[in-house]
Formats: structure tokens, sequence, C-alpha cells
């Protein structure tokens, strides 16, 4: 049982030590600030830039999806063309007319 407590102690005093070092390091403000929800700011043109690119492509998306559908439109049209086509009874072949 003493072997268990040595082992907490040196594990407290080692973790404890590490994560005060993290806590005071840029890394541990940067994970705190992440935590807090400080750090989710970015510069208002970059904001604004990236707001408006998305935006862009959110109307090239529709037009594409636009264009898309008037293509699958044609293609069905034309396979109903093609069946009708094929469907459709054929004239008998004519007989030659002999002079």
């Amino acid at each position: 049982m003493e072997n268990l407590l040595d082992i907490l102690a040196v594990t407290f005093i080692f973790g404890g030590g590490s994560l005060f070092l993290l806590a005071i390091s840029p890394v541990g403000k940067a994970i705190a600030d992440r935590i807090r929800g400080a750090g989710k700011g970015l510069p208002n043109g970059l904001a604004r830039q990236i707001e408006e690119s998305q935006l862009a492509l959110l109307d090239e998306i529709e037009g594409l999806r636009q264009e898309l559908s008037e293509v699958q439109e044609r293609l069905d049209f034309t396979e109903r063309l093609l069946v009708r086509e094929r469907e459709a009874p054929q004239l008998p072949q004519g007989e030659e007319v002999g002079q």
C-alpha cells in the first residue's frame, strides 16, 4: 500500500508540475483561449473575404445544379425520341416496278 502511495505522490508531483508549466506556456495560453472562445476571432477583412468566397461558391454550385438539370431534361428527351424511333412500325420494303 505504501508503494502505491509513493507512486501516486510522484505522479501528482511531476504531473502537477507539467500541467503548471503547460498552463504558463504559450501553448497552454492558446488552449485556454480556445476553450474560452477568445481564439475564434478572425481579422474583419479576412472574415468578410471568406464569407464572400463562400457566397460566390454557393452561387456557382446553384448554377451548376441548374445546368445539370437542363442536361438531364435534354437527355431524357433524346432517350424518348430514340425509343419512339425504335418502336415505330417499319414500312414494308417496296416492290420494284419493272419496265
